[in-house]
């Protein structure tokens, strides 16, 4: 592996693997690193340039009953860091989370100067390893901290809790019921994976421009009407059942990507009808 190589550590999910299909498109060298391979952290990073942390144990779901789970995350993330001690020459790109970690801005969209003040564990953990990066970019190293908002598109999987535009697909294709937990008007913002994807190899070819960024739309839709236009990409009705709201859910965040569409000189192109269409069309359920 030549030195200019990336290292995806927690390479192997929906977003990992959309990242290692484009870089080795592109003809860059990729080595993947799943939480059980960690030893090999210490021989791999010196033959790469670059290191993007996407591993999580949990989703904010998991862990809100069981906060201890996040324990795992902040282990990982430490060690990494202590791997990358006496290395400023390789750029660490941290996948935190957009959607957790302002709880419910004051106001929207919301940018990366708000207050933090997440409502779940999982948020918590996102801060917590946010922190220690942040640290570790004190000490001159080279260090990202990206912010998504939720990403979808085609080869994304079913995971309980996770990703409500596949979930939604899903149960569209099988009739099954979704459950809605309160009203359904929480807002989140959508990020196709291919606009996720440009704006991550953008940021891997330019580690001058490291810093804290939002990644997301910049467009909130609520779970009612993401519902609404599933069925009508897909044709099929969806049956819902409500069950009572979660005191660890967001009531709304849209993420200001302003500050990385300026330094990227990169803007979100497919708008979420465009990028639901396109899931449901490249997959076999149609």
């Amino acid at each position: 592996m030549s030195r200019d190589g990336v290292l995806l550590l927690g390479g192997t999910g929906f977003i990992g693997q959309a990242l290692v299909t484009r870089l080795r498109q592109r003809g860059t060298e990729v080595e993947v690193v799943s939480r059980k391979e960690v030893p090999k952290l210490h021989e791999l990073l010196p033959l790469n340039s670059t290191v993007i942390h996407l591993a999580s144990a949990t989703t904010p779901g998991t862990s809100s009953a069981q906060p201890a789970l996040e324990q795992v995350n902040l282990n990982l993330t430490c060690h990494l860091l202590q791997c990358l001690q006496g290395r400023p020459d390789i750029h660490l790109i941290y996948f935190s989370s957009g959607g957790t970690v302002y709880g419910d801005p004051a106001q929207l969209p919301v940018g990366e100067d708000a207050p933090l003040a997440p409502l779940s564990p999982y948020g918590v953990a996102k801060v917590a390893q946010e922190n220690s990066c942040r640290a570790l970019r004190a000490h001159g190293h080279a260090v990202t901290i990206l912010r998504p908002s939720n990403a979808y598109g085609p080869g994304q999987t079913i995971k309980s809790g996770f990703g409500l535009v596949r979930t939604l697909l899903e149960h569209a294709r099988l009739g099954t019921t979704l459950e809605i937990w309160g009203s359904g008007g929480n807002v989140r913002d959508y990020i196709y994976i291919d606009d996720l994807v440009d704006a991550t190899l953008r940021l891997v070819d330019m580690p001058q421009r490291c810093g804290t960024y939002n990644l997301g739309s910049g467009v909130g839709h609520n779970v009612n009407q993401v519902k609404r236009l599933v069925e009508q990409v897909t044709g099929l009705p969806i049956k819902t059942v409500h069950r009572p709201a979660r005191v660890t859910d967001v009531r709304a965040v849209v993420l200001d990507s302003t500050k990385l569409c300026e330094r990227l000189v990169w803007r979100p192109s497919v708008e979420l009808m465009q990028g639901v269409e396109r899931t449901w069309s490249t997959s076999h359920w149609s």
